[in-house]
């Protein structure tokens, strides 16, 4: 998931004009000096996204993307301008070498982008006798800088005519593919001509026979990865289609060209298409709708099974957003962004919200002309999905908003997903809460963030990051750019990078990073050879130090720590290899003991994102490392399906049973894996009390929810509880369905599962504006949801209250156990109180049953009935004791606020004299007690009980208080006598979705 961060970037390339800057007044036959109409019109990165290319209407600039500057500009003369109109879309050839302007006559103006190496720009010149010599690191910066950038030329290629009218067009690697109007048809534009001299073909729509007849399309989008191309055509429909291979020498049986399916079909005409995005790594393809919904579908294979996977909604009415200008997915498939008329909203890539312009201050944001918040016209993911670039119609400025990105988009670890690791263009945001207090954990305080610089040197030359990882303790960090790596101590705050550029050059980190222990393990493509190297974070970054090299046969596409010291590296021959990673006291070494062929189970080893695997108790505690392979249960995250893989035998035959367990799986969380965490000793869960024996049928007391599996699905985080439990079900032996897994829903998207602290922490974008400051910012903020409530309730709802205890007193120290507790009551109530279950079907029976058991009891059903309507109070008290029974047993316990509480209760069920008799009789116990607050809130709750002032005097003079307030200890004031409304109906509680794990005050 992506959050922008800090304030947006401002860049334009209009603040000089040159004499040749005009713009052409085509009704009066002249050119005029410009005006307003500088405006971006349009926007196109490369694929590699090196260079950006923007037009005017009569310019066009193209850019670098890192760093931001102009590299070259091209203004079309007057008479270009008049023959072939003012510029209207620019599209870039995918390796940049080529840009195409469409032109509002009908024209393809074509420029060839032209690097010359041995040109430069931007050099800077110091000038000055007395400078420091500069030497290591700082010495290469200034050069680099004194180099400066390669120059690019642009130079005019030719004009391309269509008669037919362009409706829309794609630059391919071999050809542009142009939709025409009048005929409508596509018509195939090769580069440069094929060996027959052909360099054009043509297909009209109407032999298209998979084409809504009467269609026109208006709008195209084509991804390489997938070989796909998505049409979208002028009565709303969306259409997947492929380019046929021309392997005829006959032309007429070339004539079709495409082949498609059609997969979104609008009901009505708000939900007609209009704009398309492309997401290959998770094999979706989205369609925005003129309403502003969003509808994303899933690509199964080319034979038109494209199934419709999730809507999105829009974020505000249709008449606050306006209509959908431009889609976008992040280069890692991982965010969804849309730019709006009026705006612009992210998205998770399974649809979980995230920022959003639409909370913005409007008359702020005009005031400061902040077109970024209001209008947006074009967007783009720049430097590996670090920055957003975005336009606005009618103005001139790319505004460029830095993104902080999870770092389980880049390497899918367990570590990166136990502790929140933030990664931007330039730095690294790590989250040091973990190791804070409970209290301290939940703080949103900004102080709890560490943002640590990547060193400049290395950034210089390896931009963009293309991944980082975290060990499971937290000290280390690693990261790795286009070619070699670098890691950082936390304690320290050092980094160590490679002092020969050579040596960092020479490898690039392809199939993840992970740490074991203070030892950094990383797969690496060096010469055409594929390695496991591990350095270690004691000695320096150079080939001298490494400690071991493991030799692999192809590249790793995933790797994972598992266990103790387990290493699963699995490969792009559909492999899956297994080492134990040996330590001494004066080498660290790998040894592998298994591997496992997986030939026509994983179909596409590079669908794979992640891979784990259980084994049983017994082998993990006798078991041979070398029979792990025989006795696992691999699990593996293809595209978005959460794949369980279990091994049996039959006669004598190994052999193994694949089941998809989970669907929309944005990441995964084997708690297993996190034990190093786990079982640290600031760490740990809390422990149960001695000689406390119960016994158990769900959760195993000695494991409680180490052994859980967790996932998010983009709605909900979700939770089996015991594994074990799911590999039995699971398992083809047993005629069983998966057990449901346990749903926490959130209103903020879930970054971590802390499971000693019995919350699911994770991240949101708030917008900041203040009329004293001429911008706006984004900050991304610390979100907390209690889950033990949603664990306890399956528990009891799976009538097994004795888990529910085991895990209850595993938690009971926490000091917001008693509000999670709370929360359960809630939640069960809040669903109850107009279902009309009888006592058999309620759930209520269990939880108040539960609830007793603990000393916090009292307490936490009188915070239930102050923070609920009083309609519900009626089916609570069904299944409690008598709130005159609970008022006595506070007394007893001296609990007197709490039986202040019930006095509210007694007063809504019974009539004034009860009352009235057990507000004196707890107003004797506060005045014995020296509790005055207490008194004085008792005492305007008999005047409100009576308003003539009898029912108090009565109560004073029991206590022997005269009214004057002489008595010893009554305070002087006399504001005993103060008088207070009428208990009523109070509000829902809005706190009892467990936003923050807090006790209520």
């Amino acid at each position: 998931m992506y959050w922008p961060t800090g304030a947006a970037r401002i860049y334009s390339a209009n603040s000089t004009r040159r004499k040749d800057d005009y713009h052409y007044d085509f009704q009066g036959g002249r050119a005029s000096q410009p005006d307003d109409s500088d405006a971006i019109l349009g926007l196109r990165t490369s694929r590699s996204g090196h260079l950006i290319a923007t037009i005017t209407a009569t310019r066009m600039t193209i850019w670098q993307a890192s760093p931001i500057v102009v590299l070259a500009t091209s203004s079309r003369s007057v008479s270009s301008i008049r023959d072939y109109g003012p510029n209207v879309a620019v599209l870039l050839r995918p390796d940049a070498s080529i840009a195409v302007i469409k032109t509002s006559n009908g024209f393809l103006v074509t420029y060839s982008l032209i690097v010359d190496p041995s040109n430069r720009v931007y050099q800077q010149i110091h000038e000055g006798g007395n400078q420091q010599k500069p030497t290591g690191a700082n010495r290469l910066i200034l050069e680099q800088e004194r180099a400066g950038l390669r120059e690019l030329n642009i130079k005019f290629r030719m004009v391309i005519r269509i008669d037919a009218g362009i409706a829309a067009a794609l630059t391919l690697d071999h050809e542009i593919i142009v939709a025409t109007r009048k005929p409508a048809a596509v018509q195939c534009i090769k580069w440069t001509p094929d060996s027959a001299g052909r360099q054009t073909s043509t297909e009209l729509i109407s032999r298209m026979a998979w084409m809504h007849k009467g269609s026109m399309i208006r709008a195209m989008v084509y991804d390489r990865a997938m070989s796909l191309a998505v049409w979208i055509t002028t009565d709303g429909w969306a259409y997947a289609v492929q380019r046929r291979p021309e392997t005829s020498k006959d032309p007429d049986e070339n004539q079709r060209l495409f082949r498609g399916y059609g997969f979104h079909t609008p009901m009505n005409s708000s939900l007609e298409a209009t704009h398309a995005a492309i997401n290959a790594r998770f094999s979706m393809l989205a369609i925005g709708c003129i309403g502003g919904e969003i509808h994303i579908y899933t690509a199964r294979d080319y034979a038109g099974s494209i199934p419709l996977s999730h809507k999105i909604p829009s974020p505000a009415s249709s008449s606050t957003t306006g209509q959908i200008t431009c889609l976008a997915y992040s280069p890692d498939g991982y965010g969804l962004v849309a730019a709006y008329e009026h705006g612009w909203a992210l998205w998770s890539v399974y649809g979980k919200p995230g920022a959003s312009s639409f909370n913005a201050d409007t008359n702020i944001s005009r005031t400061n002309d902040e077109c970024w918040l209001m209008s947006v016209s074009n967007v783009s993911w720049v430097n590996a999905g670090s920055e957003l670039f975005l336009t606005s119609a009618n103005d001139s400025r790319i505004w460029v908003v830095e993104m902080a990105k999870s770092a389980v988009t880049t390497c899918f670890s367990s570590a990166n997903i136990s502790r929140t690791l933030l990664l931007t263009s330039s730095h690294l945001i790590i989250y040091r809460g973990f190791d804070l207090p409970s209290t301290a954990t939940i703080s949103a305080d900004a102080s709890l963030w560490q943002h640590v610089p990547v060193p400049v040197i290395y950034l210089t030359n390896q931009r963009p990051i293309r991944s980082a990882v975290t060990s499971h303790d937290g000290r280390y960090v690693a990261v790795a750019g286009k070619r070699g790596l670098a890691h950082y101590s936390v304690g320290s705050g050092r980094w160590k990078t490679f002092d020969d550029p050579e040596a960092e050059n020479a490898f690039v980190v392809r199939g993840g990073m992970c740490w074991y222990q203070h030892v950094l393990i990383a797969a690496v493509e060096s010469d055409d050879s594929y390695e496991l190297r591990l350095y270690s974070r004691e000695l320096g970054l150079n080939p001298e130090s490494l400690l071991h090299v493991q030799q692999l046969p192809s590249a790793a596409v995933v790797m994972s720590m598992t266990g103790q010291d387990s290493l699963l590296v699995y490969t792009y021959e559909n492999v899956l290899y297994h080492y134990i990673v040996n330590a001494s006291d004066t080498t660290v070494t790998l040894f592998q003991v298994g591997q496992l062929a997986l030939n026509g189970i994983v179909r596409a080893p590079a669908r794979v994102r992640a891979v784990t695997w259980i084994l049983p108790d017994f082998q993990l505690r006798d078991g041979d490392p070398s029979q792990d392979v025989a006795h696992a249960s691999v699990l593996f995250l293809v595209d978005a399906k959460l794949v369980l893989l279990q091994s049996s035998t039959s006669e004598g035959t190994q052999k193994y049973d694949m089941r998809v367990i989970a669907n929309n799986v944005e990441y995964f969380d084997l708690m297993r894996d996190q034990g190093t965490l786990i079982n640290s000793p600031s760490q740990s869960l809390p422990g149960s009390p001695s000689g406390e024996q119960s016994p158990i049928t769900g959760l195993h007391a000695d494991r409680a929810l180490r052994d859980s599996l967790w996932y998010f699905d983009g709605e909900s985080v979700r939770c089996w509880t015991d594994v074990e439990d799911l590999l039995k079900s699971a398992s083809t032996e047993n005629d069983r369905d998966l057990p449901s897994p346990v749903s926490i829903a959130t209103d903020f998207y879930p970054t971590s599962v802390i499971l000693n602290r019995g919350i699911v922490l994770g991240l949101d974008s708030e917008l900041h504006q203040r009329r004293d400051v001429h911008f706006a910012m984004f900050r991304h903020t610390i979100r907390t949801q209690l889950f033990l409530p949603h664990i306890l309730r399956k528990c009891l709802s799976d009538l097994d209250p004795a888990a529910a205890s085991v895990l209850a007193l595993r938690y009971q120290d926490l000091p917001y156990f008693s509000h999670a507790l709370e929360l359960l009551l809630h939640m069960v109530l809040d669903d109850e109180v107009d279902a009309n279950l009888n006592a058999e079907e309620s759930l209520m029976p269990s939880v108040v049953s539960f609830l007793s058991s603990f000393p916090e009891y009292l307490d936490i059903v009188v915070q239930c009935t102050r923070k609920t309507e009083v309609r519900s109070w009626r089916t609570l008290f069904a299944y409690l004791p008598s709130p005159q029974q609970l008022f006595e047993e506070s007394l007893e316990k001296n609990l007197l606020k709490t039986a202040g509480g019930y006095l509210l209760v007694l007063h809504t069920f019974q009539e004034l004299e009860t009352s009235s008799e057990q507000c004196i009789r707890l107003l004797q116990k506060a005045k014995e007690a020296g509790d005055w607050d207490l008194c004085k809130e008792l005492g305007r709750f008999l005047m409100a009980l009576d308003a003539s002032g009898d029912t108090l005097r009565e109560a004073l003079g029991r206590m022997s208080i005269s009214q004057e307030g002489e008595n010893n200890g009554v305070p002087s004031d006399g504001n005993v006598l103060l008088a207070t409304p009428r208990p009523t109906k109070s509000h829902k509680h809005h706190r009892s979705n467990g936003d923050s794990p807090e006790s209520p005050r």
